[in-house]
């Protein structure tokens, strides 16, 4: 296995929903041995610390929940992201999922300087494809893939240098998606692939079919892995819990398969909530599924204990 040089990026982001305790996930990821887990695996790894939002001079929005932090870290991240993707593969480790516009809007204009597409594989219950103005919650953590792949409504937020069209999204593990979202993904020929069809035909078949057409593009992936992608029985640390997600062992499959792929690039960890969890197990899984895409194979599993 290549060794990689790996930069871990904190991102206490809690400005995308009203629900506090993400900000919180970097430091659960730090004391749950993200760093060692890697380092045991012969990888470099370097911890740069927290991505802060910069200063914003836009107004409060009357709907939306802090929109001038969203877009200070927004326009931070897109920094940060592209800073570290010179140095090695960035793991951001957040926060909540509004990271991801500038996470994945920073990592698409780092592939476009390589003249390479990106394409990004989305693990979660939600699709995450509303707008600024679709939005019924105002929360902007439900909004991120509507924003890097160039849907209108985003006025306030940094302009994008490479939006990622919906064709190169892929979405694993959905089953909570209003309507209106889905037609657009549908219409745009997003690859969707939700828990029914998971049930009927198993989590392999969409993921290796989406990594093939980017390996046929010569694209690079970024995964962005939310902590509901999981049944909430074995990842209750999330704010956003909706029952019937994937197992432990289908999370570590997607993992594994991913390392094997050679595709990725770049991971966002979100939603974690450390004031939500127990005794850790929620941070401790994702620590574990993030050193499974970093090469740990099945017969190295640590044993746990609770």
């Amino acid at each position: 296995m290549d060794k990689m040089n790996i930069i871990l990026a904190g991102v206490p982001m809690d400005a995308g929903k009203r629900r506090q305790g993400c900000r919180m996930g970097p430091d659960a990821y730090r004391v749950a041995g993200l760093e060692q887990a890697l380092v045991d695996l012969g990888h470099t790894v370097t911890d740069i610390g927290d991505t802060r939002p910069v200063s914003v001079e836009i107004p409060d929005h009357p709907h939306l929940f802090s929109l001038p932090e969203c877009v200070g870290c927004t326009q931070a991240l897109v920094h940060t992201a592209q800073q570290a993707a010179q140095q090695g593969l960035p793991i951001f480790m957040g926060g909540d999922h509004a990271l991801s516009m500038g996470t994945v809007a920073g990592m698409a204009a780092h592939a476009d300087r390589l003249g390479r597409p990106l394409f990004v594989l989305w693990l979660d219950a939600h699709s995450d494809f509303h707008t600024p103005d679709s939005t019924g919650s105002g929360n902007l953590h439900g909004t991120p893939v509507a924003y890097f792949t160039g849907q209108p409504g985003f006025e306030a937020f940094p302009p994008l240098t490479a939006p990622v069209p919906t064709h190169r999204v892929g979405m694993i593990g959905l089953r909570s998606v209003d309507p209106a979202e889905r037609a657009v993904l549908e219409k745009d020929h997003a690859m969707l692939a939700d828990m029914r069809s998971i049930d009927e035909h198993g989590i392999k078949a969409p993921l290796m079919a989406f990594l093939d057409k980017v390996r046929a593009a010569n694209g690079l992936l970024h995964v962005s892995l939310d902590v509901d992608f999981l049944d909430p029985a074995i990842a209750p640390a999330v704010g956003t819990t909706v029952p019937g997600g994937a197992t432990e062992r289908e999370a570590h499959l997607v993992m594994e398969l991913l390392h094997e792929s050679g595709l990725v690039c770049s991971l966002d960890l979100v939603e974690l909530n450390p004031f939500l969890d127990e005794r850790g197990r929620t941070a401790t899984l994702m620590v574990d599924l993030a050193a499974s895409l970093m090469g740990r194979r099945i017969f190295d599993r640590p044993t746990r204990s609770f």
